[in-house]
């Protein structure tokens, strides 16, 4: 029998409303996608009834513009909750500024793309990588957000018409806009073929539960990986606080 011991520790990483935030969002994109396909390439059913009685299209366009706007609340909350939420939520997480960050990129790029290492990047949140490709993803929501709203809003009288109008025929008008608009589900699909791999992959190598965190919030961190952090976090609070302001457990659930 093979055994292998470590010392971890447990961490709550993934606060409610981000794990809220992920399945929706996840639920959000494979049916958007679904329906967006079927959109885009109907396909030819006859019908001996009326067409009045057979609205199966009508009803898939429905659920492609209701999930799109349950989708573009879910991002605006988590662009809120970038601000308000724990550590790991916090937007800085999200934008490469440090050479740390870069440095974890790097690194992280010869463990996942290049095989030239097997030793993984350990990271409590996101590693700088993914964070950075989340960010990535979030500008592409809104292109594609602001495309299906050109597209939808052109031909209804709502006060959003005017200015989605002048958008759509400063883009060279609806056929460009519908294609950006169908190239971009298929960067979304990739990015979940992509997204899943990784996510077991991680859990395969690292062994820190980062499947099974995204539903119970915790992961499990190396005890010298924690500790480390812990300093760091302590250090530069020292900076600005004093000792007695700078003991608040940061790994508490809410």
């Amino acid at each position: 029998m093979k055994s292998v011991r470590r010392n971890l520790r447990e961490v709550y990483v993934w606060q409610l409303p981000v794990r809220f935030f992920h399945w929706i969002n996840a639920a959000c994109i494979i049916i958007l996608c679904i329906t967006g396909y079927i959109i885009g390439n109907p396909p030819a059913v006859q019908h001996a009834t009326p067409a009045i009685d057979n609205y199966w299209f009508g009803w898939v366009r429905f659920a492609h513009l209701a999930t799109g706007m349950i989708f573009v609340v879910n991002i605006l909350f988590r662009v809120y909750w970038a601000f308000v939420g724990n550590r790991f939520a916090r937007w800085f997480n999200f934008v490469p500024l440090t050479a740390e960050q870069w440095r974890s990129i790097f690194n992280t790029l010869r463990v996942d793309i290049l095989l030239l290492t097997k030793t993984p990047v350990y990271d409590i949140g996101h590693n700088s990588l993914a964070a950075t490709t989340y960010l990535g993803l979030f500008l592409l929501s809104i292109l594609q957000a602001l495309t299906g709203f050109m597209m939808m809003f052109v031909t209804t009288n709502n006060v959003g018409e005017p200015v989605t109008t002048w958008m759509l025929f400063g883009m060279n008008g609806f056929f460009v806009v519908r294609y950006i608009h169908h190239f971009l589900m298929w960067a979304f699909v990739l990015f979940m073929i992509i997204h899943v791999y990784l996510v077991f992959y991680h859990d395969y190598i690292e062994r820190n539960g980062i499947a099974s965190s995204m539903i119970g919030g915790w992961k499990f961190i190396r005890e010298d990986v924690v500790e480390d952090y812990e300093k760091d976090i302590r250090d530069q609070c020292l900076r600005h606080h004093t000792p007695d302001e700078c003991v608040r457990d940061e790994y508490d659930p809410d």
